[in-house]
């Protein structure tokens, strides 16, 4: 099964970041398959039977010699997938932004959004689209702005991580099969 980790914070080959090589090796020590690192923000694209175990482990071994510690997501190629079909259409694709945490029941999809995630959302110029467990769709007021990872982690009082549409986009056309 094809699989996406999402690193936080990760700019890849940076000073006092992890390098692509680093990076890939730890993939290829866990027995992922196929790994493709993708622009160098930390996003990796994988093949794995229990992906979600991989991007544990991952992040256990580089955060254990010290070249990474912040939290890791894995979504499966499909889940992003899904999400670039339904919101790419949209006249200003260029404002939204995939945000990614871990899972809350308060962000089910048939449930009503949290006020405090509309209070935070609104405070910082933007506003949360589509949800899921675990996701948020965040629109952005202007261009070039990127409020989805402050938002989320004001409003559920964790880490969280984001990712432009338009760069999940090329994600899709590259290695979608």
């Amino acid at each position: 099964m094809m699989s996406v980790t999402f690193f936080r914070n990760l700019n890849q080959g940076q000073p006092g970041h992890l390098r692509t090589a680093d990076l890939q090796h730890a993939f290829a020590e866990v027995g992922a398959r196929e790994v493709h690192t993708f622009q160098s923000n930390g996003t990796v694209v994988f093949e794995a039977d229990a992906p979600d175990a991989v991007g544990q482990d991952v992040q256990g071994r580089v955060a254990a010699r010290g070249l990474f510690d912040d939290v890791v997501f894995v979504r499966a190629l499909a889940f992003v997938e899904d999400i670039v079909d339904s919101f790419t259409q949209c006249d200003d694709v260029q404002r939204h932004e995939l945000t990614l945490f871990a899972g809350d029941g308060a962000f089910e999809p048939t449930a009503a959004l949290p006020v405090a995630v509309t209070v935070a959302a609104t405070r910082r110029r933007c506003a949360v689209v589509a949800h899921g467990p675990g996701w948020a769709l965040i629109r952005n007021d202007r261009d070039g702005q990127s409020n989805g990872t402050p938002t989320i982690e004001a409003a559920v009082g964790s880490r969280a991580t984001s990712r432009g549409l338009p760069t999940l986009l090329r994600l899709v056309k590259r290695f979608s099969r």
